[in-house]
């Protein structure tokens, strides 16, 4: 026969005609038998009889497990381990049959898949979440791949305080954001400057810085003042003082041109600016009588009122810088006598070698000894610290009558503090000494 199986072969036509779908032998001696038709019904395997009369075996149902339910089951249905198997009905059903056969030309129903086996105990997970309802699978399932349950973050209860969630920056990003900045997790705010206190010392132009004056001054020395940047405070006591001082004044001026000062309150005014650390500056004028005219007017009690002492048992210490012997001699003797000890030196540059030694508690001084430009005496208290606890009084000797300086070495004559020089040569020193003293 042909290739396709249809025509007519002449070497085998004695076989016998040829048949649809028949494979005759190829010695062609062999008859035919209806059971070696070459292609089975539809649903038959190869190699089987059939036909007439020969019914196919029906097929066996896969063995179940013992307790496992009749019936074929989903995955996932079997009864798990540790929980009885559900029993099987009470009434009687007939035992599975198999698919039937059916006729050629209609679709075929796949059989239904047979009870998966009990899985094995595995170690307990977080519960998976429900299924959403829908069709079953009428089809075998490709078993799901587990999914590794995402690690949760532990968050504390609201009595623990303030939790706060880090998770991994995401795939693809160029890096961990900055904590500060802008748009950062963490404000970075700049920081303000404090608001100035306007008690704090001004600057002595932009702002007149205040300086203590006891009495009230006259109008050429309160006008040297203003002109040098600096605005006068009247203080007339203890409490007046100490109310100022919240201000840091420059410096305590005493001078007394427009009425007169007693011991008692220039010591209290000497004491409240001490304990304030407050510079002390005393200005007086040099004049010379009898003894009798100038019976009580000793200048030594007035000095002691401003000399600070170390304690009880030690006298006052006074630097004093005079160039004239007759001078510097009668004053000498005049605060001896009150009990204090008396260093003098000649002139200013002289006086910061004796102050190293005698570490004074007062200074005395010729006004026109005072080094204006230069360092000096009141340099070196500042520079020990000793500037806010060393009064200073300072004197002008314009007045005295040259030719009668020899009576104060024979006591005809003695020394007593007057009013200063009003001349511009002492206010212009005056102020320059101020303006030294008050150097911040």
């Amino acid at each position: 026969m042909t290739q396709s199986g249809q025509g007519h072969d002449p070497q085998n036509s004695a076989a016998g005609p040829a048949r649809e779908g028949v494979v005759l032998p190829a010695g062609g001696g062999d008859a035919w038998a209806p059971e070696q038709q070459a292609a089975p019904p539809a649903g038959q395997p190869w190699g089987e009889p059939w036909g007439p009369g020969r019914q196919p075996a029906a097929p066996q149902a896969p063995a179940q497990p013992a307790g496992a339910p009749d019936g074929p089951q989903q995955y996932g249905q079997h009864a798990p381990q540790g929980y009885p198997a559900a029993q099987p009905p009470t009434a009687q059903q007939p035992p599975y049959q198999g698919v039937p056969p059916q006729p050629q030309g209609q679709p075929q129903t796949p059989p239904m898949p047979a009870a998966a086996p009990p899985m094995p105990p595995q170690a307990p997970q977080q519960p998976a979440p429900a299924p959403q309802a829908g069709p079953p699978a009428t089809g075998p399932q490709p078993p799901a791949r587990p999914k590794q349950p995402a690690p949760q973050p532990h968050l504390m209860d609201a009595g623990e305080g303030r939790a706060f969630a880090i998770s991994a920056p995401d795939e693809g990003s160029e890096g961990p954001e900055p904590l500060d900045g802008p748009n950062g997790a963490v404000e970075v705010m700049e920081r303000q400057q404090p608001p100035m206190d306007d008690e704090l010392p001004p600057e002595p132009l932009d702002n007149p810085r205040r300086l203590l004056v006891w009495p009230a001054p006259d109008v050429a020395t309160q006008q040297a003042l203003s002109d040098r940047g600096y605005r006068p405070v009247i203080v007339n006591s203890r409490e007046e003082v100490d109310a100022q001082i919240a201000a840091y004044p420059a410096a305590l001026f005493v001078d007394p041109l427009t009425g007169p000062i007693t011991r008692t309150a220039l010591q209290s005014l000497r004491q409240a600016a001490g304990a304030a650390e407050v510079p002390v500056l005393v200005t007086a004028g040099l004049g010379q009588a009898t003894r009798e005219a100038a019976y009580g007017a000793d200048p030594a009690v007035l000095l002691k009122a401003l000399a600070p002492r170390d304690g009880e048992n030690h006298p006052a210490r006074v630097l004093l810088i005079e160039q004239n012997d007759a001078i510097a001699g009668a004053l000498t003797a005049s605060l001896e006598r009150r009990g204090m000890q008396v260093g003098r030196a000649g002139a200013d540059t002289d006086a910061v070698a004796l102050a190293t030694q005698l570490r004074p508690n007062l200074v005395v001084m010729d006004l026109m000894q005072v080094r204006r430009r230069r360092a000096g005496i009141v340099d070196w208290l500042r520079a020990n610290g000793l500037l806010d606890r060393t009064p200073l009084v300072v004197y002008t000797s314009a007045d005295l009558d040259p030719t009668q300086l020899p009576g104060l070495a024979s006591g005809e004559t003695v020394l007593f503090l007057a009013e200063r020089s009003t001349s511009a040569e002492v206010q212009s020193r005056i102020v320059d000494l101020l303006a030294k003293i008050g150097t911040n």
